[in-house]
């Protein structure tokens, strides 16, 4: 099913990753990211500002508190990829130190992060879990993960003292929620970015596809899969973890490395999600989300939840 879209400078497709910074460290990731910038993608890398607690937590990295890996960050904007936000750290944080991460940040990459995604256990997590749905669908949520998030993610809520939804929704400006396996996110949510008005600490929603580790990345982006997404003249935003597989054993993976160089041999338009969010927004207009599109969107979300439990 083709977009309708007319891509910058005669591209035929779009594609970049949104890769979450779960237990990255400048070994681990820095020879992929050596990678795709010899290939000519620009994509998105998330950040945690702050070093948490490795008592706490889930799948702690390096962060912006390592100076090292800081000048990596700030080396990798140079070259034209985009720092997100991934959370302040691994680990939940009150108010007033989420608020003093995000300055931090902005301190350090010169503004304030246009993109985020959740970090999994997060209290400040925004609108996560069964808040992310609506009706049926959130007691659906609910009943498929017997209740356990229950109450658990905060960011939005105001009496907590993990609110921060007022600023998020001041400063972030796209925020990602819906991950699908299908390799064009436009054709998953073609609306993307929207404003879901149930939900208005959050400037503008987006989808991603997903890729969240090396398997589950080759097996989105399999030469069929390129072919596919060129054909449809459509956009993949992928949801990685570029530390869990892609480069190991002093070397990256062969088969994420042969469908990169292949990928990279296509006409693609290669951006930043923010790049291409910014043009989505400006070729269609800003799009409030309608009640029957919510529920396609979490109905569709839910069954591929039940088969193969995407984020």
């Amino acid at each position: 099913m083709p977009t309708n879209l007319i891509w910058p400078d005669g591209k035929r497709f779009a594609f970049t990753v949104l890769d979450d910074t779960d237990r990255a460290t400048l070994a681990n990731v820095g020879p992929v990211y050596r990678f795709l910038y010899d290939h000519g993608l620009r994509t998105t890398k998330t950040c945690w500002t702050v070093r948490g607690d490795p008592g706490r937590g889930q799948h702690p990295g390096q962060t912006c508190e390592d100076p090292d890996y800081l000048e990596w960050l700030q080396h990798l904007q140079g070259q034209g990829f985009e720092i997100a936000w991934h959370n302040a750290t691994w680990h939940g944080l009150p108010r007033p130190q989420i608020l003093a991460a995000l300055e931090q940040f902005a301190g350090h990459f010169g503004a304030y992060p246009r993109t985020a995604a959740n970090h999994t256990g997060v209290e400040e997590g925004m609108y996560w879990a069964a808040a992310r749905l609506t009706g049926v669908h959130a007691l659906a949520y609910n009943l498929l993960t017997r209740f356990r998030n229950t109450g658990k993610y905060q960011g939005h809520v105001k009496q907590s003292p993990f609110f921060w939804g007022d600023v998020c929704r001041e400063k972030i400006t796209y925020f990602r929620n819906f991950v699908f396996r299908r390799i064009n996110t436009l054709q998953a949510c073609p609306f993307m970015p929207y404003h879901d008005p149930l939900r208005p600490y959050v400037h503008l929603w987006f989808a991603s596809s997903d890729g969240h580790d090396v398997d589950a990345f080759n097996q989105c982006l399999w030469e069929g899969q390129q072919d596919r997404l060129e054909n449809e003249g459509g956009a993949c935003i992928m949801y990685v973890h570029f530390a869990k597989g892609f480069y190991e054993g002093g070397q990256l993976h062969p088969r994420f490395k042969a469908l990169i160089e292949r990928l990279a041999g296509k006409n693609g338009w290669f951006v930043p999600v923010a790049t291409l969010l910014d043009y989505l927004q400006a070729h269609r207009g800003p799009h409030v989300i309608t009640a029957g599109e919510r529920r396609r969107l979490e109905r569709r979300w839910l069954l591929e939840k039940l088969v193969v439990g995407t984020a």
